[in-house]
């Protein structure tokens, strides 16, 4: 996919939110970030085509995203958060606001979507990301960013690892309680 692709090293504590130590625990400490950005695509979308299409429509529980509507979250965030590490490598000085990410899934329509349609936007989104980072200048990583407040302040290599591991929990979450409660005979 891409030639050469940069280590970029793990951040550490006080680089993150602190909720986002969830996500970079996911991710190995080898600075490789951007090399499990593009694997963990394939994996995800091997997964998603080798499960039932009733079951993209599943949530494992009444107040859960469906299948769909967690991949086009994920998209979501990827964009959202990449622009967040574009603004700080460029030492954007003003706060960024937050979204909602639950307003975001209502409004994708993600369940109308077909899924092919989706994991174009997805891939294109995932090249555009590792674009970004394996791009950005090598003293770009270490600028902090302001979020709402400082408990959101992150650096920009954070970001790119807050990419990867908020992917991965995802997917682990799909692995872990979507697929086991999926009964194809009591689903809609």
């Amino acid at each position: 996919m891409f030639q050469k692709l940069r280590t970029i090293p793990k951040p550490l504590e006080g680089e993150f939110p602190p909720y986002a130590i969830m996500y970079m625990k996911l991710i190995p400490d080898d600075g490789l970030v951007l090399q499990h950005l593009w694997d963990n695509f394939v994996a995800a979308k091997e997964l998603i085509y080798s499960l039932p299409e009733k079951m993209l429509y599943h949530r494992y529980a009444e107040d859960k995203w469906s299948i769909k509507e967690t991949l086009v979250h994920i998209v979501d965030d990827e964009r959202i958060f990449a622009y967040r590490a574009l603004r700080f490598a460029r030492n954007e000085q003003n706060n960024l606001i937050g979204f909602d990410q639950d307003s975001y899934a209502i409004y994708s329509q993600a369940n109308e979507r077909d899924l092919d349609d989706i994991f174009e936007e997805y891939e294109l989104v995932r090249k555009s990301t590792i674009a970004l980072f394996n791009g950005l200048p090598e003293d770009s990583f270490m600028r902090i960013g302001k979020g709402t407040g400082t408990a959101n302040n992150a650096s920009v290599r954070a970001l790119a690892y807050h990419i990867a591991g908020h992917e991965q929990h995802h997917i682990n979450l799909i692995k872990d309680k979507y697929i086991p409660s999926f009964e194809p005979g009591l689903q809609d």
